[in-house]
């Protein structure tokens, strides 16, 4: 196959690409996710086809946060859309009169960077994907990892606080709920309200308003250098060693890739993952996966890396497992 359009479907926007065999974005195109359910096929629908002009397109494939099928074309459910058993492959298939895969966008973001970016070479693989959750995937023994029923690498929700926090999801303690953006917002937020000196850097570039404090603007002025923000991505990489020395325990990876829209934000460039705010909040992870992971000291460890494709990771991942239909 030639070249292949990768959709990835976020909770804020929808990013389309149109892929080469060799996992490069020829032209790409974001647009915001639309806020009713059913308008999201005719939006995905139009994306593919603004590409249609001038190039021959042999497949879709198409990376959405939820539960995806086995059969890789129904959506077993996604809060972003709203999807509940929803064929959304055979509807694209209808629409574009082409071939359609539909993958979990963390699955499609672990095999693109087995295959483009920073784990070339690597067999076992992980993927975690930070943005306003926690996503990822597994590449075990070369081949994606998606479970019995197709609903793997969910490890988002892990427990790693016993009775904490409650989470989306209905449990308590979810690894998600203290290694997100979400999470970071939250602890700025409570040190803004705490009326504590520190926080101001964080008010003033939020306009005063605490309900503004996101994710975002913790990571903007971390990049300013501030203590008080810096300070808290410390301790978001913690949290996160944390539940990958969990994952660790279990898989056994050879690598793990740290990506999504936090380190985009504190690199401060949309499709890399570059600079102090990274490599703060990655060293934090590394030391803390040192110290948790079972048997240390008498076992190979997993490197933790920054993700080399970015934000482009899920469309060029759901890209590649379109063409090659693994």
């Amino acid at each position: 196959m030639g070249l292949v359009v990768g959709v990835d479907v976020g909770g804020a926007r929808i990013a389309a690409g149109l892929v080469d065999p060799d996992g490069r974005v020829l032209i790409r195109q974001t647009v915001p996710t639309p806020p009713r359910p059913t308008d999201l096929v005719p939006c995905v629908q139009a994306l593919v086809n603004a590409f249609r002009g001038g190039y021959t397109i042999s497949a879709v494939g198409l990376g959405i946060a939820g539960f995806v099928d086995r059969d890789r074309s129904t959506v077993l459910f996604s809060s972003l859309a709203g999807w509940a058993d929803q064929p959304i492959g055979v509807e694209l298939e209808q629409h574009l009169d082409l071939p359609v895969v539909v993958e979990n966008s963390g699955s499609a973001a672990a095999w693109a960077e087995v295959r483009y970016g920073a784990g070339i070479g690597e067999t076992s693989l992980v993927s975690c994907v930070i943005g306003t959750g926690l996503g990822g995937g597994f590449v075990i023994d070369g081949h994606p990892y998606r479970g019995r029923f197709g609903v793997a690498a969910e490890y988002g929700h892990i427990p790693v606080v016993p009775g904490g926090l409650l989470c989306g999801c209905g449990n308590r303690g979810c690894w998600q709920m203290y290694a997100s953006g979400a999470a970071l917002a939250r602890e700025a937020k409570q040190l803004a309200v705490s009326g504590a000196p520190e926080a101001k850097p964080l008010l003033a570039r939020a306009g005063g308003d605490v309900d503004e404090i996101g994710y975002r603007v913790v990571a903007a002025v971390a990049r300013d250098g501030d203590p008080a923000a810096l300070a808290l991505v410390e301790n978001l990489g913690r949290w996160l060693g944390t539940g990958i020395a969990t994952v660790a325990s279990v898989l056994d990876p050879g690598c793990v890739v740290i990506g999504g829209g936090l380190l985009a934000a504190l690199a401060g460039v949309a499709a890399s993952a570059d600079g102090d705010g990274v490599e703060l909040l990655l060293e934090s992870a590394r030391d803390e996966f040192r110290r948790s992971l079972p048997g240390r000291g008498y076992r190979r460890e997993a490197s933790i890396e920054p993700s080399r494709l970015g934000t482009d990771a899920g469309l060029v991942g759901a890209a590649d497992l379109a063409r090659s239909r693994r």
